[in-house]
């Protein structure tokens, strides 16, 4: 079988250029949206494969919910609170379920090349990644296959889309000799703290419980609209590069920068420690029935299912104290409590010697190197560690004999061998841009072909470049013969045309 895998395209509502803020959000202007070339991909693949069965792998992310500002106006009374208004929707079903139509509403050439994709007996496999967590609920996953439109009878199209839409919960085995996931178990950041039982209770209601990362997204970036959440380059930066930036694109149209990162940063923290600490809502009757469901879809076992989960990563919010430091409140609450101490010792002074309360800002100099060397000291620890480690390569294979390794997640696409496996990621396609006119974007869209070669099947790293017809390759000739020892051989990672280095947004 033809294997094509595409992860971290991003869909999500699309906005209208303001005349007042034209660089807001302006990544996800219609202008920018690439559903034509998956169509186009799509039918290339077809065309090529000769009437042979195929299955388009969507490798998580595919759908955004957390950038998702749209909220519904009909809603009724404290359906849709403050925070909702301001930064969108929780994970609430009905919530998911307004997100879904909402992106499927301005997506229509994407819901057409599925259905294309459907029609000439194909089926597509979407697993779940971290930025769409919610697809975790079964009538979000219904309202995308109803939204489908095959021209097939009722009952028909129904049990078609039930045989060949497929959602898997975070992984998929295909012909036995490929592991997928989207790879978002494996950071410490954006990890599903449990992909069996995915819901939590929050004030007596279910939702979904979302990964601290996309938390960042949701209160904090989408707050911030002239940072793309696509590419790190456009806000991860130095304490400089910030000022730079501010004064250049911010100061006249959100000159309360530092306030909305303050509380959409406080916001963050507090929702996703007060959320990782819920149990999750699961019957322990059903623990099995859950895992042989899972099972089924991703073409395993319930064993494998179980060794799996244990190979996730130690999630970030274990150390509170860390999450504060990806969040720069650490750094801000340390520049508080110097200002405070300047007042102080203004006052302290005072009772001896008059002086003015408007001096505070002496002592504070004097206390500030303490932050500058405390801030040279941090090193951020999003994406320090690969995302599959020679250990994790070596247990996926044995437990599930697959001999490749496919994941997405990190928008930076890789062909490289790690430990017993072949290890491809396969990138993205998500508009990501390094300025907020858009005018540099940052990486291309990519993908993985795994094509039947005689009795085995050899697996491609494509780019399919904006507005072409055909594919063309990443990289020629990366060697991914084991090494004599069995350790990770380099990397063959896999520049970008712009010469932009291919960043993901953690959250």
């Amino acid at each position: 079988m033809h294997t094509v895998v595409v992860s971290d395209l991003h869909l999500s509502d699309a906005v209208v250029q303001s005349p007042k803020r034209p660089h807001w959000l302006a990544y996800k202007q219609a202008r920018f949206f690439f559903d034509g070339d998956i169509e186009r991909l799509c039918t290339h693949v077809r065309e090529q494969s000769g009437g042979e069965p195929c299955e388009l792998v969507l490798n998580g992310d595919i759908f955004d919910f957390d950038c998702v500002t749209a909220v519904p106006k009909d809603a009724g009374p404290g359906e849709v609170d403050w925070l909702a208004k301001l930064r969108g929707l929780g994970s609430q079903e009905w919530m998911s379920v307004f997100k879904m139509r909402t992106i499927l509403a301005d997506h229509p050439v994407f819901l057409r090349a599925i259905a294309d994709w459907l029609r000439a007996g194909n089926r597509a496999i979407f697993i779940i990644g971290n930025h769409d967590a919610e697809l975790h609920w079964p009538k979000v996953q219904q309202t995308f296959r109803d939204a489908l439109d095959l021209g097939l009878q009722g009952s028909v199209e129904r049990q078609v889309c039930e045989d060949r839409v497929v959602f898997c919960n975070w992984f998929y085995v295909s012909e036995s000799d490929t592991f997928l996931s989207h790879g978002h178990q494996y950071d410490p950041y954006c990890l599903v703290l449990n992909p069996i039982d995915p819901l939590i209770s929050v004030r007596g209601k279910p939702h979904v419980r979302i990964p601290f990362g996309d938390l960042c997204g949701r209160y904090m970036l989408n707050g911030m609209g002239y940072f793309n959440p696509h590419a790190t380059s456009n806000y991860i930066m130095t304490a400089t590069q910030y000022a730079r930036f501010f004064f250049k694109y911010m100061f006249r149209t959100q000159p309360l920068l530092l306030w909305t990162w303050f509380w959409g940063a406080m916001v963050t923290l507090f929702v996703s420690v007060t959320e990782s600490w819920r149990p999750a809502m699961s019957d322990p009757l059903l623990v099995e029935e859950k895992v042989q469901h899972i099972a089924e879809k991703a073409h395993a076992t319930p064993p494998m299912v179980r060794r799996l989960r244990a190979l996730d990563a130690e999630p970030a919010l274990a150390n509170p104290i860390s999450v504060m430091r990806e969040l720069w409140l650490d750094r801000g609450l340390m520049a508080l409590l110097i200002i405070y101490l300047g007042f102080q010792m203004v006052l302290a002074i005072n009772v001896v010697w008059s002086v003015s309360p408007k001096w505070w800002f002496v002592p504070a100099l004097l206390l500030s190197p303490l932050l500058v060397f405390y801030h040279f000291r941090i090193r951020s620890a999003v994406f320090a560690e690969p995302l599959l480690s020679v250990r994790n390569a070596e247990l996926i294979h044995k437990i599930t004999n697959c001999r490749r390794v496919i994941f997405g997640h990190t928008h930076e696409p890789v062909l490289q061998n790690i430990g017993p496996v072949e290890y491809i990621n396969g990138g993205f396609w998500s508009p990501a841009f390094s300025d907020p006119e858009c005018k540099n974007r940052v990486g291309t869209q990519s993908f993985v072909w795994v094509r039947p070669e005689g009795s085995e099947r050899r697996a491609y790293l494509l780019e399919w470049p904006q507005g072409a017809e055909a594919p063309k390759p990443l990289a020629v000739g990366a060697d991914l013969s084991p090494d004599a020892s069995g350790a990770a051989s380099p990397a063959t990672t896999l520049a970008p045309s712009n010469s932009h280095a291919a960043r993901a947004s953690a959250s």
